[in-house]
């Protein structure tokens, strides 16, 4: 293994650790706070700016332990499986948007000093070849949406790819779980499967257009 990608490695392992310490720590008290009732419940607390409201607790999921899912499902029941995902998907690209630009502007210091030259260099190698990939599919997975649009944000991955990327995963999560969340299913397995495979399709196609 070479020096740059053990350097890497460490790099990765200390975003995932940031990002699961918090899980540890306050979880179960988010998931008892945070249930589908709770999370609605909440958001109505703020009137007409319910939406908004949910959209600063998936924005909020970059650091804290914030059910996600269940905020998106919660968005769909109170607004409907199209305003709702309206609604979680644009609150699921403002939360990749945000974590991309902090790291971006403001982490690449620290992340050199961890990983060095040589681990950023090979970040950047892996996102220009795959990070179109990584960020579509890694919206529909738990922790690694934030860990990837940071990576991404740190390796300078080009916005002309991350953004199309970004869209093609939270849209169809978004989507999906506003639907659960209007339909009052409480264990949609059938989410996890659209949602893994319509970004896929939906990546394969902005590909095309953008190596065009």
């Amino acid at each position: 293994m070479t020096r740059g990608n053990r350097s890497l490695i460490y790099l990765i392992v200390i975003i995932l650790t940031g990002i699961i310490v918090p899980f540890v720590i306050w979880g179960a008290r988010f998931d008892a706070t945070l249930s589908l009732e709770g999370t609605r419940q909440w958001m109505e607390g703020y009137g007409s700016w319910a939406w908004a409201a949910g959209i600063i607790l998936l924005i909020a999921d970059i650091v804290l332990p914030v059910p996600s899912t269940v905020v998106m499902s919660a968005l769909g029941w109170k607004y409907g499986w199209w305003t709702g995902g309206l609604i979680c998907a644009a609150g699921s690209m403002l939360s990749g948007m945000v974590a991309y630009a902090a790291c971006y502007w403001v982490g690449r210091p620290a992340a050199r000093w961890i990983a060095g030259e040589e681990g950023l260099r090979r970040g950047e190698e892996v996102f220009e070849r795959h990070g179109g990939w990584l960020v579509a599919l890694s919206r529909w997975m738990p922790v690694l949406p934030e860990a990837v649009a940071c990576l991404a944000g740190l390796s300078r991955m080009r916005r002309r790819v991350f953004l199309p990327a970004l869209a093609c995963g939270s849209v169809p999560t978004g989507f999906v779980f506003a639907a659960i969340g209007d339909l009052g299913q409480s264990e949609p397995a059938w989410a996890i499967v659209l949602s893994c495979f319509v970004p896929v399709l939906l990546w394969l196609g902005a590909a095309r257009v953008l190596k065009r």
